[in-house]
């Protein structure tokens, strides 16, 4: 549209929600007073989305390095998506297209929107609503 002589254009935002996936799953730990072991939360899941993710193979085979692939399978395993995934990184995995997609796919494709996760030692459950994992603690809990 021309106001004045200006150029005017609109620009629409759209909200792009962030819910949890499994990469930030793989790096939350209980930290209530007293627990040794906060690790890994499990994931009692009431709502989970699949939603595409550009597809970056580095960032993905940068990320390997940093993750508890174990606690990873499991996780999607649990929420019925890890059939895929070996029992670990095969060798030269940063060559690998069909091992770092199916790595892409489980870290950043699946989105627990709604549930909880619960501390292994404590049994505290942390809620997750709207995808955002709420783990702050009650202040006896600190």
């Amino acid at each position: 549209r021309d106001c004045r002589g200006l150029k005017v254009h609109v620009v629409m935002f759209v909200s792009i929600v962030r819910r949890m996936k499994l990469l930030t799953h793989n790096m939350l730990t209980s930290h209530v007073k007293g627990v040794k072991n906060g690790y890994p939360l499990r994931i009692l899941a009431k709502t989970v989305d699949v939603r595409t993710v550009d597809f970056n193979p580095e960032f993905v085979a940068r990320m390997i390095v940093k993750l508890d692939w174990a606690v990873l399978k499991s996780a999607a395993v649990s929420l019925g998506h890890g059939s895929e995934l070996p029992d670990a990184p095969p060798p030269e995995y940063e060559k690998n297209e069909d091992f770092l997609r199916a790595t892409h796919h489980v870290l950043l494709e699946i989105e627990v929107v709604e549930g909880e996760l619960e501390c292994p030692e404590s049994g505290r459950r942390f809620p997750v609503s709207e995808g955002i994992p709420n783990m702050l603690l009650r202040d006896e809990e600190v």
